[in-house]
């Protein structure tokens, strides 16, 4: 079991990564944003953390799965990202902030769990998913031999 001083840095290095996400869907002035991804992420790592505590007391006396607590954090993110989903008339918003959401809890389960450095690999590629591929997209999107043409149906 980890002792507090791990724990609490396990909470502190997630509110660092997941809020190096949510400062870039802040920037970028999306409905979910710093404090939002901050929060899942951290809630995630604790529910992490008490599934390893809970573990921990009872591994002697009944069989218990950690992962199954973490497996019910997966779905109920889902629901929240679903919350930032919207329809309009020109198409679908906030399938990205979701998705954004719902790696976060990722994270926060890595490290809740001790997998920091994958959890510090995966923020890096989340950032530059979000970042670099949002200029390499607009520069397609502008591009018109990619624009869609009136009436067409696809590209």
């Amino acid at each position: 079991m980890p002792t507090d001083f791990q724990m609490i840095t396990r909470l502190l290095l997630t509110l660092v990564l997941s809020g190096l996400i949510g400062l870039e869907r802040q920037a970028h002035r999306r409905e979910a944003g710093l404090r939002t991804h901050i929060l899942v992420a951290l809630g995630s790592c604790l529910i992490m953390l008490t599934s390893l505590y809970v573990f921990d007391i009872y591994k002697d006396k009944v069989a218990l799965d950690p992962a199954r607590i973490a497996a019910g954090v997966i779905t109920g993110i889902g629901f929240l990202g679903a919350g930032t989903i919207i329809r309009e008339p020109e198409g679908i918003r906030g399938l990205t902030t979701a998705a954004s959401l719902w790696v976060v809890s990722g994270i926060g389960l890595a490290v809740g769990c001790g997998f920091n450095k994958m959890a510090v690999y995966a923020t890096v590629l989340v950032l530059i998913v979000l970042h670099l591929l949002r200029n390499i997209e607009n520069r397609l999107l502008n591009n018109p031999v990619f624009k869609k043409k009136e009436g067409a149906h696809g590209i």
